[in-house]
Order: structure tokens, then C-alpha cells, then sequence
């Protein structure tokens, strides 16, 4: 007769693989961020570019974009979403939450996650100094570097670090896939949002969506392993009283 199966071992090998998978998916979004950048200083990505955004807007006027007009008012404002104001309302008013309720860490890692991320944009800006598209009309008022986009990243970082943050306490798998499913639905929607307005080039985005992920799956991976070192501390301390 064999004897039961171990639920921690099982938790264990459960908590490998997925910190694996995690580990394989931050190489490949850092992977494809080089990529598309290297491409983007040599100036492959310029007819790709060019296409998307004369795509997106009428044959005969290139300030006005393709659909009905509530498609640019609505784009309008989604774009805000990845905002400064924005954003960090939202931040500020989660960071008062998890401090009232006891949670320093949780509070600690929100604050490394966007604080850091907004750091890296500004970093990643000034070192390509990319110019934003003259292709096309901008539908909003606009005078920074193009690449990247700081809302497009931003908007990825802080909204997956708060779906994450909120899945981590849904009681069900369905619950918890439907919290990140919005973070990384309004990452996204953020990110066409500003090709559609005609502000960044798509490669801009493309490119900003992968290292916003990046940077916020990164940020949870070593926010887990402290996690669990200071686990195995505590359990060394209770077994060796």
C-alpha cells in the first residue's frame, strides 16, 4: 500500500513549474522588447508603421479616423486611463488601502512596481529619442518622445500589478482569471487607444507592452520569492525551538 501523497511536496512541485513558466515568459517579453527595438533604430519597422496608421484613418483626410465618431470619443477616453492623473489616483488611493489594512509589503511592491516603471519610460525615452508620428493628424495634444509610450506602458504595469494584486485574494480560479483578464484588457485598450489618436507609431506600443509586462511580472516574481524565503525562515525558526 503506498502511502499518502505529500500536499506540500505536491504545492511545491505546482509552485516550480509555475515560477518556471513565469521565468520563460519575463525572458521571452524582455526577448522580444530587444527585437523590436533593434528594429526600430535600424528603421525596419517604418513601412509596418506607416501602414497601420494610414489605415486607421480616411483616404481623403488624415484627421479623420476611420469608424463613427463615437469611436474616437470613446478612444478619447480610454486613452486617459493610462493617464498621470489617472494612474496615480488609482495608486495612491490602493497604496492608502493597503496601508490602512496592515499590508506594508503588499503596499512596498505596488510602489517599487509603478514608481520603478515610470523611472524605466523615462530612461527608455531619453535613451532612443524617438520623434512621435508626423503621418498623421494627432487627435490629442501631445509634445513628448514617442518611444515609448508612457501610457501604453504604464498603463501595463500599474493595471496588470493591480489585477495581480487583486486575483491573489479571489478564493477561485474563475474569479482570479477574470481580475487579470481586466488589467490586461485595459493594458491594451490603452495601447490602441494611442495609435487610433495617432500619437505613437504601433511599434511604440508593441514594444511598451512588453516590457510594462516585463517589468510587472518581474516585480511579482521577486516580490514571491521574499515571500516565500521569509516563509522558510519562519518554519526553520519554529522547528529549531
Amino acid at each position: 500500500m503506498q502511502p499518502p501523497a505529500d500536499p506540500r511536496a505536491a504545492r511545491g512541485r505546482s509552485g516550480l513549474a509555475a515560477a518556471l513558466s513565469a521565468l520563460l515568459l519575463l525572458a521571452g517579453l524582455l526577448l522580444a522588447f530587444v527585437e523590436l527595438a533593434d528594429e526600430v533604430i535600424d528603421g525596419d519597422t517604418h513601412a509596418f508603421d506607416r501602414a497601420v496608421l494610414l489605415a486607421l484613418r480616411t483616404s481623403s483626410d488624415s484627421a479623420d479616423p476611420v469608424g463613427p465618431a463615437w469611436l474616437e470619443t470613446a478612444f478619447r477616453d480610454i486613452t486617459t486611463l493610462g493617464g498621470t492623473p489617472v494612474l496615480t489616483t488609482v495608486t495612491l488611493v490602493t497604496l492608502g488601502y493597503l496601508l490602512l489594512a496592515g499590508r506594508r509589503a503588499t503596499a512596498l511592491l505596488v510602489t517599487v512596481a509603478v514608481g520603478g516603471g515610470v523611472l524605466l519610460s523615462n530612461l527608455l525615452k531619453a535613451g532612443f529619442e524617438r520623434p512621435r508620428p508626423d503621418l498623421v493628424a494627432h487627435l490629442v495634444d501631445i509634445s513628448s518622445l514617442s518611444f515609448p509610450s508612457g501610457h501604453a506602458m504604464m498603463s501595463t504595469v500599474t493595471w496588470l500589478t493591480l489585477g495581480a494584486l487583486l486575483a491573489t485574494v479571489q478564493s477561485t480560479r474563475r474569479m482570479k482569471a477574470y481580475v487579470l483578464a481586466v488589467g490586461v484588457a485595459l493594458a491594451l485598450l490603452v495601447g490602441v487607444s494611442r495609435v487610433y489618436l495617432g500619437v505613437h507609431w504601433p511599434t511604440d506600443v508593441l514594444a511598451d507592452w512588453c516590457i510594462g509586462a516585463a517589468w510587472a511580472l518581474g516585480c511579482w516574481l521577486f516580490a514571491g520569492w521574499l515571500q516565500r524565503c521569509r516563509q522558510h525562515r519562519r518554519s526553520g525558526i519554529i522547528a529549531g525551538a
